[in-house]
């Protein structure tokens, strides 16, 4: 590989560069005389047979969006796991500013949308889509600013965005669900009784845990509830330790082997995917329609209302504290950023609007309008508050607790 290379997949901000690369080159694509390789790409046909009942067949979008983000989403449950029982979320103290942050960052956007789109009984599916932050982009904004804002920041971003997540898939269960097929559901459950007997027998082979994931997807596809959702279950029976291995993780061997194949690979092909936009006779009104308008809004105001206020709210009460060395600023600063939607946005966006019937297309595509002009102001907006904060303090040698001017502070 050459050095170069390297030395660009070692930067934070990297994931997000290749995600706006990939939009970018989606959008090309959908508004050139390529458009038609493009959608031949997405709808090519692929099947999986098993015998004579077990039948796979779906074009590659859905490919992507049920199968590669079903590797995602496992990956969304291993950080999870190891933060609620050993990392930032494993502690009372730990979870209730970002805990808060997530609940006002998903409560007021989608209250938002849910006001601009009254009346419309198809549009309110998509209350969910602005309540979603993309933690790649985010943080690649956020790596673009160096030492401008505090360590700290950021480990309140990451804990932020993995409770945004928990939220996401708790929505996807209970909300963007088809009709459920009882006999499906009745073999998920058994491969999730297999996967908690080989938690409990401390089974530290991957392999079983990897077969039986694999049919437990397959089960859940064909149950009506989301497939990506069998990767968060999957990723809750591996093994947090070894009691053969002292020090080796079984779940952190695989987050360190899936990253980078879900930064560089997964995430890029699904902003690919879903980012084409055809904007053949389309004008600057099209953003004023209520859906792409209650998306925008929601990403861009609610997000910095729900995040900021929520956990300025907590700060005040005395519940919660600000990061070491930051300051309001950096918090207003943060919480404009995720107003970055987004890959969860376009996800959820794509679940609400999909089965809704003849209007299908109108709203499939409007929405992502919204999505990606609401990120594409709160990521800019967020790095401009972030850029024009000045440099977190350092700490005075001597002091105690961390410096900061914000009035939340316990300096």
């Amino acid at each position: 590989m050459p050095p170069f290379l390297k030395e660009f997949l070692k930067k934070e901000s990297s994931v997000g560069i290749l995600l706006m690369i990939a939009t970018v080159l989606a959008m090309l694509f959908a508004n050139s005389p390529l458009h038609n390789l493009y959608d031949y790409f997405l709808e090519t046909p692929f099947e999986v047979r098993l015998g004579r009942d077990l039948h796979i067949a779906k074009p590659l979008l859905l490919w992507v969006n049920d199968g590669l983000m079903a590797v995602f989403f496992f990956l969304i449950g291993l950080e999870v796991k190891r933060e609620v029982l050993v990392g930032q979320l494993s502690s009372r103290a730990q979870i209730i500013l970002p805990g808060v942050a997530a609940l006002g960052g998903m409560v007021v956007p989608a209250l938002i949308y849910v006001l601009i789109n009254a009346g419309d009984i198809a549009a309110l599916n998509g209350w969910a889509i602005p309540a979603a932050t993309d933690i790649a982009f985010a943080l690649g904004v956020l790596a673009l600013l160096g030492d401008r804002v505090p360590p700290s920041l950021k480990i309140f971003l990451l804990a932020l965005a993995i409770m945004d997540d928990l939220g996401a898939i708790v929505i996807i269960a209970l909300f963007y669900s088809g009709d459920l097929s009882i006999s499906m559901l009745v073999m998920a459950h058994l491969c999730l009784l297999v996967l908690f007997i080989l938690n409990r027998m401390k089974v530290e082979n991957l392999a079983p845990y990897l077969w039986i994931g694999a049919f437990l997807w397959v089960f859940v596809l064909k149950s009506g509830v989301h497939a990506t959702l069998a990767g968060v279950a999957l990723a809750f029976a591996i093994p947090l330790h070894s009691k053969k291995r002292p020090g080796y993780s079984p779940l952190e061997y695989f987050e360190h082997e899936l990253h980078p194949w879900v930064n560089y690979l997964i995430l890029p092909v699904f902003a690919f995917a879903n980012a084409g936009i055809p904007l053949a006779g389309m004008g600057i009104g099209d953003l004023f329609h209520p859906v792409p308008l209650g998306i925008m809004l929601g990403l861009v105001i609610g997000k910095l209302v729900g995040v900021y206020g929520f956990s300025t709210l907590a700060i005040k009460l005395g519940i919660a504290q600000l990061p070491a060395r930051a300051t309001s600023r950096h918090l207003f600063g943060v919480a404009a950023l995720c107003g970055i939607g987004f890959t969860m946005s376009l996800f959820i966006g794509g679940l609400a609007f999909e089965h809704i019937g003849g209007d299908a297309e109108a709203y499939l595509l409007t929405h992502r309008i919204g999505i990606l002009s609401g990120s594409l102001i709160a990521g800019i907006g967020g790095y401009l508050i972030l850029k024009l904060t000045p440099p977190a303090r350092q700490p005075v040698p001597g002091a105690q607790g961390p410096a900061s001017d914000s009035p939340g502070s316990n300096s």
